[in-house]
């Protein structure tokens, strides 16, 4: 790992990751070419910061479809969501990124709880999604 890399965490890189797919989602959503264009550079500029060694191009195309189709999906699912339970999409989106923040927050709890220990609490998940559900009322709505 070069200097530049190093002391960076595969959660911060994994959130900063999630929310680029959240961005890319919300740019299809828009239908708007600008935002797109823009997320789609967003995608390469993010992936380029986090690699140590240069990809081939075949590798880069690999990544930079995955984090794609990675939007796609989310959008798909916001969208599915959003129908369902009658909210916007933003709203969803909106809450996908809470999620993520809220995960690399719970990452950074554990680390200091573990003395910065990266392999502390290795293999298990938290329910990010929890941290939404705690604010919500009977008929799954969250309470303002």
């Amino acid at each position: 790992m070069t200097d530049e890399h190093e002391g960076q965490r595969p959660e911060d890189d994994a959130a900063r990751l999630g929310l680029v797919v959240v961005g890319e989602a919300a740019a299809l959503h828009s239908g708007d070419e600008a935002a797109l264009d823009a997320s789609e550079q967003n995608i390469r500029d993010t992936i380029d910061e986090m690699i140590d060694e240069p990809l081939t191009e075949r590798q880069e195309q690999v990544v930079e479809r995955l984090a794609s189709a990675g939007g796609t999906l989310t959008a798909g699912l916001s969208g599915a969501l959003a129908a369902q339970t009658g909210r916007s999409v933003d709203d969803i989106l909106e809450g996908a990124a809470r999620s993520v923040v809220w995960q690399q927050r719970l990452a950074d709890q554990r680390d200091a709880e573990h003395g910065d220990d990266h392999s502390a609490g290795h293999g298990q998940r938290e329910d990010a999604g929890g941290q939404q559900r705690e604010h919500r009322n009977d008929d799954g709505r969250d309470e303002d």
